[in-house]
Order: C-alpha cells, then structure tokens, then sequence
C-alpha cells in the first residue's frame, strides 16, 4: 500500500484516492488473486465493471475480443448513463492510416458478440487518436466516462497524456 503521494503535502490526493469509497478502509481499485506463493495476480480495474441491463460485465472481456483485431492498436471502454441504463461505447486506437468505417464497426461488433454475449456488444463504436493513461500506464477509464457525462476528472496531474480526454469530450455520436 502506498503511503502518499509526491508532492500532496495535506494527503487530501491520496485519502481521495484510496480512502473515498469505502471510509476508513483502503480500497486500490483492482480486481486481484492472492496466490498460493504468496504473489498477486492483477486482472484490472474493479471501479470499471459496465453494468447494462443490470448485467456486470468486465472491462477486460470486451478488451481481449476488440484487440485481437489487427486494425486495433488499442481500446477503451466505458458504460454511458442512457434512457435510465447503461449503454456499452467502445472507443478505438487504429493501427496509423486507418479510418473506422461501418464494415470495421461490424466486424468489431461480431468479434464481440461471437466470443461473449450480446450485452457485451458496445451500442456505439469510436475512433479515437489516442487513449488516456496514467504515468504507470494504466488506461484511466473513470476519467473518460467522467469527460463523456461532463463531469470534472479528479487527478489530471496522474495522466501521462491529459491532453488525450479532449477526444472523448463533447461528441455528437454519444448524444443521440
């Protein structure tokens, strides 16, 4: 567990970080195993799990589906609030050159959908040139529905590319 942050003198970052979603209690945001040699296992954010339809899905489900694509550098997913649910919206990192057009779009879709379920099936897929994370990098998908609901993103100063989130602001395809 770490035991503060560079630089936050008054540790307001770090209990905001650790300590806000369960007070009193550290809470690191990743799903882990404990195993038998006494090592962890880490398998991702636990902050991130998408929930349309009332069904939990792991970030990390459609992830391995989408990137064994060859167009598909990388990914990032999040759950958008829509019509009192949740809609699954797939952001895409294209290998350089490539543009996401409607028969991409199908094939990610049918990747999905083959390999997992239908509610893993992301209602709007988008192209995005890069995709934001953190110094240690880790994607920061908190931040981006954060950006995409219009809400503030708590530390900023954390991302090694901040300027990224500008490509999941105020898009016309997420508010229809």
């Amino acid at each position: 567990m770490p035991t503060g942050f560079w630089g936050d003198t008054d540790g307001s970052r770090y209990r905001a970080a650790y300590f806000e979603r369960f007070p009193g209690i550290w809470h690191h945001g990743d799903w882990v195993q404990l195993e038998d040699s006494g090592g962890m296992s880490f398998f991702g954010r636990s902050d991130a799990t998408l929930n349309p339809g009332g069904v939990r899905i792991g970030t990390a489900e459609i992830y391995r589906q989408v990137e064994k694509l060859d167009e598909v550098v990388e990914s990032l997913v999040i759950g958008q609030d829509w019509a009192r649910d949740v809609r699954v919206v797939l952001f895409v990192k294209l290998r350089d050159g490539l543009t996401l057009d409607d028969a991409l779009v199908d094939r990610i879709k049918q990747t999905i959908r083959a390999n997992t379920t239908p509610r893993h099936v992301p209602a709007r897929v988008l192209q995005v040139a890069d995709i934001p994370r953190t110094k240690s990098g880790k994607i920061v998908e908190l931040a981006v529905r954060n950006v995409v609901h219009g809400r503030p993103v708590k530390n900023v100063e954390a991302l090694a590319n901040p300027d990224a989130l500008a490509h999941f602001a105020d898009r016309p395809e997420l508010a229809n």
